[in-house]
């Protein structure tokens, strides 16, 4: 045999023994080198739980990091059951380091939630609170989770309080928890708060749902909820004046909230006999701040005061700046009542037509997540987010 078919031939076993050797899988114990290397990078472990590696893992080979890691992948996927068992194993394992262990609680705890097992999860989450600093802030937010589920908004407040930040004194020097931290947990309180509220105010305890609804505007100045609330409790205790005053400060806390406020300011001028005022300070507010909902709101109380003729100028002169199809639609309305025959009946056409495109499109959406709905939700039925849905803008405005 020449020598060169037996070169060809040596070369063609060693390609083969590479090709079968990419081909083969990895063992276990160079998976568990590979995510050890991984680890001294990636920390938290969920970032490791994001690496379609560990599907093909088993259950009982690599480290505690690994493992955790491989459960919260799991959860993730849905195989809660899977998750909840190796949570569990480590947890039943001897001489696991205490942050370790903590922190499989943590994650079986948070397994217990994606289960519906409440009850489960929030004795987890108390132990992590009462027994591990490090793992503190993590298990309120999850207790948080609980108690918004179960709608324990007293437990939720308890929680959030503790949540907010301190001062910490240590060798003279004063520590603080991070701004951002301490002004979403006040945003949250401020919302649990406007909850047991409304709650103490369907039971008639006026006073307490005030005594609540003040601490909301004092952990958050800005909490649009607690001042309509507030007005609300108001109203109910004869407090006119006062409800008036607390609607009044939506225009500061948020201006695209202040639609909300008319209704409810209507009945409080009426019942004080004023109805100048709340002329003067919706104009006011126009001029300060014109959106195409304030302009559909003020035109709609010029049409209750001055009648429908008046209403219909001011529309006409407002539209082009600030369009919109609810305030089309109301024109369209108050053009037809004064109109006669076959014109009132094109108007009557274009006007059915504009309702059917209203009808189509929400009316408010969700800033976070872009969930759309017919009605104002504090709590966003999507992303969970409190606070974080308005009235739709622009040509949308109904």
């Amino acid at each position: 045999m020449s020598d060169l078919v037996i070169f060809f031939l040596l070369f063609a076993a060693v390609a083969i023994g590479w090709f079968l050797g990419r081909r083969s899988p990895a063992s276990p114990l160079a998976l568990s080198s590979y995510f050890t290397g991984r680890r001294a990078a990636l920390d938290p472990p969920a970032d490791i739980a994001n690496d379609p590696l560990l599907d093909d893992l088993p259950e009982n080979v690599g480290g505690t990091q690994l493992r955790l890691a491989q459960g919260v992948r799991l959860r993730r996927r849905g195989e809660v059951a899977g998750a909840v068992r190796i949570h569990q194993d480590l947890l039943a394992g001897a001489g696991l380091p205490a942050d370790d262990a903590a922190q499989a609680q943590l994650e079986l705890a948070r397994d217990y939630i994606s289960a519906g097992l409440l009850d489960r999860a929030e004795e987890l989450l108390l132990a992590l609170v009462q027994d591990f600093p490090r793992q503190r802030q993590a298990a309120r937010r999850h207790l948080l989770e609980v108690y918004e589920i179960e709608r324990d908004w007293r437990r939720a407040i308890e929680v959030a309080r503790g949540m907010l930040p301190h001062k910490l004194l240590r060798q003279g020097n004063s520590l603080e928890a991070p701004p951002e931290r301490g002004q979403r947990a006040a945003r949250l309180l401020a919302h649990y708060c406007c909850e047991l509220a409304g709650e103490e105010r369907i039971a008639g305890n006026l006073q307490a749902a005030r005594r609540l609804l003040l601490e909301a505007l004092f952990r958050d100045p800005q909490c649009v909820r607690a001042s309509l609330v507030l007005a609300q409790v108001e109203f109910d205790a004869g407090r006119y004046r006062q409800a008036a005053t607390a609607l009044r400060r939506v225009r500061g806390q948020d201006a695209d909230y202040l639609p909300e406020t008319v209704d409810m300011l209507r009945k409080c001028y009426a019942a004080l006999g004023d109805g100048k005022s709340l002329r003067e300070y919706l104009l006011e507010s126009l001029a300060a701040r014109p959106t195409p909902a304030l302009v559909a709101t003020v035109a709609e109380d010029m049409a209750q005061v001055e009648g429908d003729a008046v209403a219909a100028d001011f529309l006409a002169q407002q539209l082009p700046g600030h369009p919109s199809l609810g305030g089309l639609l109301r024109l369209m309305g108050l053009q037809s009542a004064a109109s006669r025959g076959a014109h009132q009946a094109d108007i009557r056409l274009l006007e059915g037509l504009t309702q059917r495109l209203l009808a189509s499109r929400p009316a408010y959406r969700c800033g976070h997540c872009g969930f759309a709905g017919k009605h104002l939700h504090w709590h966003c039925p999507g992303c969970k987010q409190w606070g974080s849905i308005k009235a739709v803008g622009g040509s949308d405005t109904p």
